[in-house]
């Protein structure tokens, strides 16, 4: 189970690198717990509009 949840942690703090909450270099979001983790990435999703840059079609 402990595998599992560091598995959970690595892909969060992935996501929320790559959506630009964080930085690669942000020593603080590697001693983030899961809980807190799952609740930046729930909170970066709810202030995100559905139609915004990611994942969304673009009128170029």
């Amino acid at each position: 189970m402990r595998n599992n949840d560091e598995k959970k942690r690595q892909k969060l703090i992935n996501k929320l690198i790559f959506l630009n909450v964080y930085k690669k270099e942000d020593q603080k979001l590697y001693e983030l717990p899961l809980s807190r983790l799952k609740y930046e990435y729930r909170e970066f999703k709810l202030q995100s509009h559905p139609h915004g840059e990611f994942g969304s079609i673009q009128w170029v």
